[in-house]
């Protein structure tokens, strides 16, 4: 769907129309000047429902968009744009956010690979520290907010450094009842997509799923390709390749925290965006990851001491049992 504005037009009578930024297939981004603060450049969401739905469908849809939409605008983090307005306007939905300048990842990770050479690794996880920091606000939301949608397009380095995660057109604000519900239906870009994100039952997804798809944009920002689908890793789990056969600059543990949040099932991932910032630090101290097959789980560290200690009671216990076998067998005889 393509939106009817066109530079020039005036939103609400406030939002100036400079150009699209972008489409999609449920709406559009604008950019505008807000003619209210002189100078703002803002971004608009502009969100289409499909008009083939009963009414009641796309009122239902409405009322959905402006419960999300208001919660949306009582974020405030540096990693996220903010939303300051959201409205209807001839059937259509609109959100307001801060324009975000600079250039986004899928770019920088283009550029690299056309100049033969990768994003360096202390970049990727400095910009991966401030992504984590932003869904962790996001997921500890007293209605934790899931984006489903992270990917290196959707992650903006600003002139100063700064990562933005933008657009929230499939965000999931999850309700008391751990149901979730989105403001646009949709299961996010295919490479980033876990596979409980597929299907028409989507309440199944939790933050975790925000983890797969940041795991998945890490691995294409480290090995300039993006990892299998995860369909067709469920089918060929031998399809996703270890990142460091693309980058052997790679660190160990960087490879490993990162298939970590890959795992399949969402119980094999990491608990929360702490969780695997504080594994993905170089100076971490934090538990030790093994690999199990498929999937990278934590496992506390193993002291040598307390594990010589376990083998020397077991020996002991052992020990004393064959001491009263060999008792009893010479009572009988």
């Amino acid at each position: 769907m393509f939106s009817t504005l066109v530079p020039g037009d005036v939103l609400r009578g406030r939002y100036t129309i400079v150009r699209t930024i972008g489409q999609g297939g449920m709406g559009s981004i604008l950019l505008a000047e807000d003619q209210r603060l002189t100078g703002r450049l803002c971004a608009v969401k502009e969100v289409q429902h499909d008009p083939g739905l009963p009414e009641r469908t796309r009122q239902q849809a409405r009322d959905q968009f402006y419960r999300e939409a208001s919660v949306l605008a009582r974020l405030d983090h540096p990693n996220l744009p903010k939303v300051s307005d959201f409205f209807a306007d001839e059937g259509r939905d609109y959100l307001v956010m801060d324009y975000v300048p600079g250039r986004d990842l899928k770019e920088l990770i283009d550029e690299a690979r056309q100049n033969g050479r990768f994003i360096a690794e202390a970049d990727a996880l400095a910009w991966s520290a401030q992504v984590l920091a932003a869904l962790q606000y996001l997921h500890e939301q007293p209605q934790p907010i899931v984006h489903r949608d992270i990917k290196p397009s959707n992650l903006k380095l600003t002139p100063s450094g700064l990562i933005k995660l933008v657009d929230f057109g499939l965000v999931k604000v999850l309700a008391p009842d751990e149901r979730t519900v989105t403001i646009v239906q949709g299961v996010g870009t295919v490479f980033y997509t876990p596979l409980e994100q597929y299907g028409a039952d989507t309440g199944s997804s939790d933050a975790r799923a925000d983890l797969y798809s940041f795991g998945a944009t890490l691995y294409h920002l480290l090995c300039n390709e993006p990892p299998p689908e995860a369909k067709q890793r469920f089918l060929r789990p031998e399809s996703l390749k270890a990142p460091r056969a693309f980058n052997p600059n790679v660190s160990p543990r960087t490879e490993k925290a990162m298939l970590w949040a890959m795992a399949m099932h969402p119980d094999g991932r990491p608990a929360s965006a702490a969780i695997l910032a504080e594994a993905l630090r170089p100076d971490s101290t934090g538990p030790n990851m093994i690999d199990t097959g498929d999937l990278i789980v934590m496992q506390p560290t193993i002291r040598l001491p307390s594990l010589v200690t376990g083998l020397e009671r077991i020996l002991t216990i052992s020990a004393g049992l064959l001491l009263l076998l060999a008792f009893i067998l010479t009572f009988r005889s």
